[in-house]
Protein backbone atom coordinates (compact mmCIF):
# COMPACT_ATOMS: atom_id res chain seq x y z
CA UNK A 1 0.00 0.00 0.00
CA UNK A 2 1.06 3.06 -1.25
CA UNK A 3 2.13 5.74 1.77
CA UNK A 4 -0.52 8.28 0.73
CA UNK A 5 -3.23 5.89 0.87
CA UNK A 6 -2.56 5.24 4.11
CA UNK A 7 -2.01 8.62 5.20
CA UNK A 8 -5.18 9.20 3.72
CA UNK A 9 -6.99 5.93 5.48
CA UNK A 10 -5.22 7.30 8.94
CA UNK A 11 -6.76 10.81 8.39
CA UNK A 12 -10.95 9.48 7.45
CA UNK A 13 -10.52 7.20 10.68
CA UNK A 14 -9.09 10.14 12.95
CA UNK A 15 -12.07 12.37 11.27
CA UNK A 16 -14.57 9.55 11.88
CA UNK A 17 -13.38 9.28 15.54
CA UNK A 18 -13.99 12.73 16.09
CA UNK A 19 -17.59 12.88 14.82
CA UNK A 20 -18.41 10.10 16.26
CA UNK A 21 -17.34 11.90 19.80
CA UNK A 22 -18.96 15.33 18.92
CA UNK A 23 -22.20 13.27 17.79
CA UNK A 24 -22.35 11.31 21.23
CA UNK A 25 -21.44 14.57 23.27
CA UNK A 26 -23.87 16.26 21.64
CA UNK A 27 -26.60 13.87 21.22
CA UNK A 28 -25.96 11.32 22.82
CA UNK A 29 -29.77 9.42 22.55
CA UNK A 30 -28.73 9.16 18.44
CA UNK A 31 -25.73 6.65 19.39
CA UNK A 32 -26.10 2.61 20.89
CA UNK A 33 -25.06 2.39 24.76
CA UNK A 34 -22.31 0.94 25.85
CA UNK A 35 -22.55 -2.39 24.48
CA UNK A 36 -25.15 -2.36 21.71
CA UNK A 37 -22.20 -2.26 19.10
CA UNK A 38 -21.41 -4.95 16.74
CA UNK A 39 -18.72 -4.21 15.03
CA UNK A 40 -14.95 -4.98 15.14
CA UNK A 41 -13.47 -1.77 15.68
CA UNK A 42 -10.03 -1.32 16.96
CA UNK A 43 -9.14 -2.37 20.51
CA UNK A 44 -6.74 0.60 21.83
CA UNK A 45 -6.71 3.27 24.84
CA UNK A 46 -5.45 6.58 24.22
CA UNK A 47 -5.70 8.34 27.66
CA UNK A 48 -5.02 11.81 25.86
CA UNK A 49 -8.34 11.56 24.65
CA UNK A 50 -10.08 11.48 28.20
CA UNK A 51 -11.03 15.16 28.17
CA UNK A 52 -14.03 15.51 30.67
CA UNK A 53 -14.35 12.60 33.60
CA UNK A 54 -17.73 12.35 32.74
CA UNK A 55 -17.70 12.27 28.54
CA UNK A 56 -19.64 8.78 28.31
CA UNK A 57 -17.71 6.73 26.13
CA UNK A 58 -18.15 2.75 24.54
CA UNK A 59 -15.94 -0.31 23.85
CA UNK A 60 -15.25 0.23 19.96
CA UNK A 61 -14.80 3.63 19.97
CA UNK A 62 -11.44 4.77 18.70
CA UNK A 63 -9.05 6.02 21.57
CA UNK A 64 -11.94 4.72 24.79
CA UNK A 65 -11.26 0.82 24.77
CA UNK A 66 -8.44 -1.32 26.59
CA UNK A 67 -5.51 -2.23 24.58
CA UNK A 68 -4.86 -6.04 23.72
CA UNK A 69 -3.10 -6.17 26.99
CA UNK A 70 -6.00 -4.95 29.12
CA UNK A 71 -4.66 -2.12 30.30
CA UNK A 72 -6.19 1.55 31.35
CA UNK A 73 -3.25 4.23 31.41
CA UNK A 74 -5.48 7.53 33.06
CA UNK A 75 -1.66 8.88 34.47
CA UNK A 76 -1.01 12.50 34.20
CA UNK A 77 -4.51 13.85 33.21
CA UNK A 78 -5.36 16.18 35.61
CA UNK A 79 -8.73 13.92 36.48
CA UNK A 80 -10.77 14.77 39.28
CA UNK A 81 -12.60 11.68 39.41
CA UNK A 82 -12.46 8.38 37.19
CA UNK A 83 -14.32 8.50 34.32
CA UNK A 84 -17.27 6.45 34.27
CA UNK A 85 -17.29 4.46 31.34
CA UNK A 86 -14.11 2.80 32.74
CA UNK A 87 -16.23 0.98 35.43
CA UNK A 88 -18.08 -1.01 32.29
CA UNK A 89 -14.52 -2.06 31.03
CA UNK A 90 -14.67 -5.34 33.26
CA UNK A 91 -11.96 -6.84 31.08
CA UNK A 92 -9.26 -4.68 32.50
CA UNK A 93 -6.55 -6.19 34.21
CA UNK A 94 -4.46 -3.02 35.25
CA UNK A 95 -6.14 0.57 35.66
CA UNK A 96 -3.17 3.33 36.04
CA UNK A 97 -4.45 6.31 37.71
CA UNK A 98 -1.53 7.76 39.26
CA UNK A 99 -0.89 11.44 39.14
CA UNK A 100 -4.01 12.94 38.90
CA UNK A 101 -6.15 15.14 40.91
CA UNK A 102 -8.57 12.19 42.14
CA UNK A 103 -9.84 14.03 45.60
CA UNK A 104 -11.99 12.03 48.40
CA UNK A 105 -12.69 8.16 47.18
CA UNK A 106 -12.39 6.10 44.17
CA UNK A 107 -16.25 5.38 42.77
CA UNK A 108 -17.58 2.70 44.81
CA UNK A 109 -18.75 1.34 40.92
CA UNK A 110 -14.51 -0.13 41.17
CA UNK A 111 -16.04 -2.89 42.25
CA UNK A 112 -17.18 -3.91 39.21
CA UNK A 113 -13.87 -4.58 38.13
CA UNK A 114 -13.12 -8.37 38.69
CA UNK A 115 -10.78 -8.98 36.66
CA UNK A 116 -8.21 -6.38 38.02
CA UNK A 117 -4.79 -7.61 38.92
CA UNK A 118 -3.16 -3.94 39.33
CA UNK A 119 -4.51 -1.07 40.17
CA UNK A 120 -2.39 2.16 41.03
CA UNK A 121 -4.07 5.28 42.36
CA UNK A 122 -0.40 6.71 43.67
CA UNK A 123 -0.09 10.55 43.80
CA UNK A 124 -3.53 12.20 44.36
CA UNK A 125 -5.20 13.68 46.72
CA UNK A 126 -7.47 10.82 48.14
CA UNK A 127 -8.77 10.12 51.39
CA UNK A 128 -10.53 7.62 51.56
CA UNK A 129 -10.81 4.07 49.99
CA UNK A 130 -14.17 2.43 48.97
CA UNK A 131 -15.29 -0.48 51.12
CA UNK A 132 -15.48 -2.38 47.18
CA UNK A 133 -11.88 -2.27 46.47
CA UNK A 134 -12.05 -4.99 48.92
CA UNK A 135 -14.07 -7.12 45.92
CA UNK A 136 -11.72 -6.87 43.53
CA UNK A 137 -10.60 -10.59 43.87
CA UNK A 138 -7.87 -10.99 41.56
CA UNK A 139 -5.97 -8.01 42.68
CA UNK A 140 -2.20 -8.38 42.96
CA UNK A 141 -0.96 -4.99 43.31
CA UNK A 142 -2.62 -2.22 44.98
CA UNK A 143 -0.60 1.18 44.82
CA UNK A 144 -1.91 3.75 47.15
CA UNK A 145 0.99 5.81 47.99
CA UNK A 146 1.46 9.28 48.10
CA UNK A 147 -2.19 10.38 48.81
CA UNK A 148 -3.79 11.90 52.32
CA UNK A 149 -5.36 8.47 53.30
CA UNK A 150 -6.73 8.11 57.09
CA UNK A 151 -8.36 5.66 57.25
CA UNK A 152 -8.28 2.15 55.34
CA UNK A 153 -11.39 0.11 54.61
CA UNK A 154 -11.05 -4.00 56.68
CA UNK A 155 -12.84 -5.30 53.16
CA UNK A 156 -8.93 -4.92 51.97
CA UNK A 157 -8.62 -7.82 54.00
CA UNK A 158 -10.82 -9.90 51.70
CA UNK A 159 -8.03 -9.37 49.13
CA UNK A 160 -6.56 -13.16 48.97
CA UNK A 161 -4.77 -12.85 45.92
CA UNK A 162 -2.79 -9.36 46.85
CA UNK A 163 0.75 -9.73 46.72
CA UNK A 164 1.81 -5.77 47.08
CA UNK A 165 -0.09 -3.18 49.13
CA UNK A 166 1.82 0.31 48.88
CA UNK A 167 0.66 2.58 51.41
CA UNK A 168 3.77 4.94 51.78
CA UNK A 169 2.97 8.85 52.18
CA UNK A 170 -0.48 8.58 54.11
CA UNK A 171 -1.42 8.66 57.44
CA UNK A 172 -3.84 5.79 57.55
CA UNK A 173 -4.76 4.74 60.79
CA UNK A 174 -2.31 1.68 62.19
CA UNK A 175 -5.34 -0.03 63.68
CA UNK A 176 -6.68 -0.31 60.30
CA UNK A 177 -3.67 -1.42 58.89
CA UNK A 178 -2.83 -4.10 61.81
CA UNK A 179 -6.49 -5.71 61.09
CA UNK A 180 -6.01 -5.76 57.10
CA UNK A 181 -2.04 -7.46 57.95
CA UNK A 182 -3.34 -9.93 59.86
CA UNK A 183 -5.82 -11.24 57.27
CA UNK A 184 -3.51 -10.75 54.44
CA UNK A 185 -0.03 -12.67 56.04
CA UNK A 186 1.61 -13.20 52.59
CA UNK A 187 1.03 -9.59 51.07
CA UNK A 188 4.01 -7.29 51.21
CA UNK A 189 3.40 -4.07 52.82
CA UNK A 190 5.21 -0.93 51.60
CA UNK A 191 5.11 1.57 54.19
CA UNK A 192 7.82 3.93 54.14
Amino acid sequence: MKKETILFTLSLVMLVAALYFFVQTKYPAALPEVGQQTDNSSNTQDASSVNDADQPADSSDAGTSVSKDKILDLSNNNLEKIPSYVFNMTELEKLDVSHNALTGAIQSQIGQLRNLKVLDASNNQMTGVPAEVGQLSKLEVLDLSNNQLTGLPNELGNLKNLKTMNLSGNAYSEQDLAGIRQKLPGTNFILN
